[in-house]
């Protein structure tokens, strides 16, 4: 048999393992976002302890790196004045006819389906800084969102 199609170990053919990329920029965060954080190093560190074999010891270790990366570089954002649209804000908008309440928080804490979004969206970053009863630019449209509402995230949500 030819020397190509031998096989020295399996390892070699391994598709090769990444850290997960950390998003750009400041890693800010509700104090909600930060105890996300700690439970899923809590988490993590487990699946570590708990791994049955290397390969998913690796994969929980690879996980748990960038829990505590994200953890020790959190900066927790004051809570917002009630008002303006800020980071931690939860806003009430009204946005081609249709009214929608989303909550603006960090990348980790994000989930769309959960009306959260990160800071740096580009529907979060069009209503930054705005007063409740301001319209603003959003896609090149001017006054395209209405602003209705902005309070703090309450601290149960």
């Amino acid at each position: 048999m030819s020397v190509a199609f031998r096989r020295e170990s399996d390892e070699e053919h391994k598709e090769p393992r990444f850290e997960l990329p950390l998003p750009p920029g400041p890693n800010l965060v509700t104090a909600r976002g930060l105890a996300l954080m700690r439970e899923r190093v809590v988490h993590f560190s487990a699946a570590v302890d708990a791994a049955l074999d290397d390969d998913a010891r690796k994969v929980a270790k690879r996980d748990l790196r960038y829990w505590q990366t994200r953890e020790t570089t959190a900066e927790i954002v004051p809570v917002p004045e009630p008002g303006e649209v800020a980071f931690g804000t939860r806003v009430t908008f009204r946005l081609n006819g249709q009214t929608r309440t989303l909550d603006l928080v960090g990348a980790d804490e994000a989930d769309p389906e959960a009306d959260r979004i990160t800071f740096t969206a580009p529907l979060a970053q069009a209503m930054l800084e705005a007063q409740v009863g301001e319209r603003v630019e959003f896609n090149g449209k001017p006054e395209a969102i209405e602003i209705l509402d902005a309070q703090p995230i309450p601290k149960d949500a």
